[in-house]
């Protein structure tokens, strides 16, 4: 039976919507943790379910801890260190006759180093100098961080205790039943096939996957970065209303004003230092009214309001300002006041101007030090060199679709876009920041058994399909989930949160699934042996970090003495 109160109980309309968000994202998170969950289970079939069970327990735990950080931190990172038990997971039940320590090691160092990858995107947006960002960025890092200690500790103990009755898909496991006789890994999988069928045609792929990105990426040459203003809020709001019938009645630039705040204490005549600022306003383009200015007690200092013929999120409005501080060094010149512009729609202005200037030095602060690591990972300067650039098509692809969609208007009614205009401001770092982590784990995870099939003898090519075949799969359940997580939130009625989920679930498809899955085998195919080259001096001067686990193997020293150097490449490094 419903409750019922004494007392009845009046909510102003602020607090209706408010209310109304919550229960929005209480619904969204149970939708999106019901999505997760339903991958989890289905990524590696019915003899695996305790693996799944596993990675559910994982993400509750995550989602507590993070608690201890921040209320709100980047969206779906909770569920992005899923991969991390998929990894430890599958490379453990890929190596059956060992001990369970043996066979989870060689998962460890991929899993810090592709943590690490993750904690430098997300901790570098303090470079910004943005506070908002950066109390993002250090509680998402901190998210990150126990997922990884999760991962590394809590994980292995439930495999443990599971013993041998989680097995891979495919076997029959004495806790489930089921499967089918065999070893799966002499079994080729749908990865086994797609690598092979790339190998043999790399040139193909990957000019498919360059020129498909490369068109998706074109509408990014028009982006505009802005604020959004209640224009872009759903007709059904109050905000909305308010703004449509201010517009319709005073014009559209009555929602967004400018402040003139003009200091004339320097100025041999005050008044009519002021009487200059508005004249030259007054001149201006596109501006509505100016009004008359309001002094001060001194009368040395006056503030004039500026509204001009545009939206506060409109590019013209942007010029506007501009315009306005171009002016004001000539009447310091002539007059000695100083003209000063402020208001919200400046302070917006403002504000996305610092962000575009943050965007070069993030992305060389990332980048580099991401690029030193996947050094140091792959003994390679190709390698990273490839990921680095296939991290920035994607992303550029992502801006590109998010352009097309959401400033261009191109299938606005399927994703129920109600208002077109500027892109938010915050989303390349935003975006940046977040899939450039996913990203080199990704790429982690799916080249590092490439290059340990490769020092164990195996051809380039033959590496190439023997790696995809042990990573694809949890690079593509890895971002199946975010996908679903990242896609939820395009059904939010805020222009912004529908944004930011169609921008993520649209870079981490094209990054996964193209980058990764697609170009990533062509290009190593097609550089065979130079993929792996590394300077000597280089060799010689970085330090072994071993994350193919091979330096943990017990190696009988008659068998090294017996053995060709030739046949087994890391028995040389040894």
């Amino acid at each position: 039976m419903p409750v019922r109160t004494p007392y009845p109980i009046a909510l102003s309309a602020v607090e209706r919507v408010r209310l109304k968000k919550m229960a929005y994202a209480h619904k969204t998170e149970h939708r999106l943790r019901g999505r997760a969950q339903v991958v989890l289970h289905a990524a590696r079939g019915r003899s695996n379910a305790p693996i799944a069970r596993e990675a559910g327990l994982h993400l509750d735990t995550v989602r507590r801890w993070r608690g201890r950080f921040a209320q709100r931190d980047l969206p779906g990172l909770k569920d992005a260190s899923a991969k991390h038990v998929f990894w430890i997971v599958d490379n453990g039940s890929s190596h059956r006759g060992k001990k369970a320590t043996d066979r989870l090691t060689a998962a460890f160092s991929a899993v810090v180093f592709a943590g690490l990858t993750v904690l430098i995107a997300l901790i570098g947006l303090s470079v910004v100098n943005v506070p908002m960002l950066t109390k993002m960025g250090v509680a998402a890092a901190g998210t990150v961080a126990i997922a990884v200690l999760i991962a590394l500790t809590m994980i292995p103990a439930l495999l443990g205790y599971a013993g041998r009755k989680v097995k891979p898909a495919g076997e029959k496991s004495k806790l489930l039943g089921g499967g089918r006789g065999g070893k799966k890994a002499d079994r080729p999988n749908m990865g086994t096939r797609w690598a092979s069928f790339v190998v043999r045609r790399p040139v193909a792929v990957l000019l498919l996957g360059v020129v498909g990105l490369g068109a998706a990426a074109i509408p990014a040459n028009s982006l505009e970065l802005g604020l959004g203003d209640d224009g872009s809020q759903p007709t059904s709001t109050t905000q909305r209303r308010a703004y449509d019938l201010l517009s319709e009645g005073f014009g559209p630039g009555f929602n967004g004003p400018l402040m003139i705040v003009v200091d004339a204490k320097d100025s041999d005549s005050p008044k009519g230092a002021v009487a200059k600022v508005t004249d030259e306003i007054k001149g201006l383009k596109h501006v509505t009214t100016v009004t008359p200015a309001t002094y001060n007690k001194s009368r040395d200092t006056a503030t004039i309001t500026v509204i001009p013929d545009s939206k506060p999120s409109s590019t013209t409005t942007e010029d506007l300002v501009h315009s306005i501080r171009d002016t004001s060094a000539r009447i310091k010149a002539d007059t000695g006041a100083t003209a000063l512009v402020t208001g919200t729609t400046a302070m917006n202005i403002d504000f996305s101007q610092k962000l575009n200037d943050a965007l070069i030095p993030y992305l060389a602060l990332v980048v580099g030090l991401a690029f030193f690591l996947l050094i140091l990972v792959f003994r390679s300067i190709l390698v990273p060199l490839k990921a680095a650039l296939g991290f920035l098509l994607s992303v550029l692809a992502a801006l590109g679709a998010v352009v097309a969609v959401f400033q261009w208007g191109w299938l606005s009614s399927l994703f129920n876009v109600e208002q077109t205009g500027p892109i938010m401001s915050m989303m390349p770092i935003f975006m940046v920041g977040v899939v450039f982590g996913l990203a080199m784990d990704y790429e982690v995870f799916l080249v590092t058994r490439m290059r340990e099939a490769y020092v164990h003898g195996e051809t380039p090519s033959q590496a190439v399909v023997t790696g995809f075949k042990h990573g694809a799969w949890v690079v593509t359940a890895a971002a199946v989930i975010m996908i679903a997580v990242f896609s939820g939130f395009i059904g939010s009625s805020e222009s912004m949160i529908k944004m930011v989920g169609f921008a993520l679930a649209i870079a981490v498809f094209f990054d996964a699934f193209i980058v990764r899955m697609a170009i990533v085998p062509a290009v190593l195919a097609l550089l065979g042996k130079r993929a792996w080259w590394l300077p000597t001096w280089l060799d010689r001067a970085l330090p072994n970090m071993d994350v193919e686990g091979e330096g943990l193997k017990t190696l009988d020293e008659d068998a090294l003495k017996d053995a060709d150097p030739h046949e087994d490449r890391e028995l040389v490094r040894a």
